[in-house]
């Protein structure tokens, strides 16, 4: 049993397209950004590479890069330390993917065997650990302090959340303010910095790298929303991970969080068994699905979603119509209306 997100087929095709709009605007900055990522993970040691390549196999949409080259367009920079530094945040994101897998037990990333159930635990870890100090690399090579303050805290931040969301898998005590502190720190933080580095290389004032922090970050907790919503409801050959991992893995997420509130006697004693004791049977996930359409949490968690990218369009509005603009705004509809 799936539960079908309230997503129609129009609204996502509109914003696949303008998440391609999106890229073509920034296309041959991207290509910079990917043609450095591949040589920046050439290492001497025969295995980092190996593992590189796959990663890079992978693929990946490479939103985070494309919202520091965004940000730095519409900022009117034009030089190219960019380059590096969405480099910068693309391996950071990176590297927290992989040890997010090796701490989930994950199998897929991105429809393909994930590094840890290809190659084991320690390795994928090593090589996170590669990424993160080429990363500090290209910061450094840059030489711009606030550059490098505003990445070295994001790094920090994001760990802060991974290990704030182990405090609460398992724990149905989890409420929803407390689970959006998590996600504001592991996963809207990188947006947030993505975003805020773009001005910063333009050498843009306060007010104009705060909105941009802002638009950042609640986009980062829209886009994690909506991930929490498709492990519910997703195709899972479209999402490219399995779905119900969250449920295995006795997360407390945002649709278990809003249908806990919602619970009776038995349905609390369900979750309590299944999430927080992690003893689950064969049929659970389908009960879990069932349990989650009768009390709506699903849209309610993608309408949350929606009010968080609603945020992040309007903190555009102090920077002037244009295309850089129009494409920022346009990720907002893409982080919401994808299916993947």
């Amino acid at each position: 049993m799936r539960v079908e997100p309230p997503i129609d087929s129009l609204r996502e095709s509109a914003a696949k397209d303008a998440f391609e709009r999106a890229r073509l605007l920034v296309a041959e900055d991207l290509e910079r950004v990917n043609h450095l990522v591949v040589t920046r993970l050439e290492s001497t040691v025969p295995l980092i590479g190996e593992l590189a390549r796959h990663l890079v196999a992978a693929g990946g949409k490479r939103i985070r890069p494309l919202l520091t080259l965004l940000s730095a367009r519409l900022c009117g920079y034009a030089g190219d330390r960019h380059i590096a530094l969405a480099t910068c945040v693309e391996f950071i994101h990176t590297a927290t993917l992989l040890h997010d897998d090796v701490v989930d037990g994950s199998d897929l990333r991105r429809g393909r065997a994930s590094a840890n159930a290809i190659w084991g635990n320690k390795a994928p870890v090593l090589v996170g650990d590669f990424l993160f100090s080429r990363a500090f690399q290209l910061m450094v090579a840059d030489g711009s302090l606030r550059v490098l303050e505003i990445l070295a805290r994001a790094s920090a931040v994001i760990a802060e959340g991974e290990v704030a969301q182990l405090r609460t898998t398992g724990d149905l005590g989890t409420d929803e303010a407390r689970y959006l502190a998590v996600v504001e720190a592991k996963t809207a933080a990188l947006f947030e910095a993505a975003c805020r580095v773009g001005a910063a290389v333009a050498g843009r004032g306060r007010a104009e790298e705060e909105a941009l922090a802002t638009y950042g970050r609640h986009l980062g907790i829209a886009f994690q929303l909506v991930d929490d919503a498709l492990d519910y409801a997703a195709d899972p050959a479209r999402l490219g991970k399995g779905v119900g991992d969250d449920f295995r893995e006795g997360k407390i997420t945002l649709p278990v969080i809003l249908a806990l509130a919602r619970a009776d006697a038995e349905e609390r004693a369900f979750w309590k068994r299944t999430l927080e004791d992690l003893d689950q049977g064969p049929d659970d996930l389908a009960r879990a699905l069932a349990i989650l359409a009768r009390h709506d949490a699903v849209a309610a968690t993608l309408e949350r979603a929606r009010a968080f990218g609603e945020r992040a369009r309007a903190a555009l509005a102090v920077f002037p119509a244009g295309p850089h603009r129009e494409a920022l705004s346009g990720l907002v509809d893409f982080c919401i209306a994808r299916a993947y």
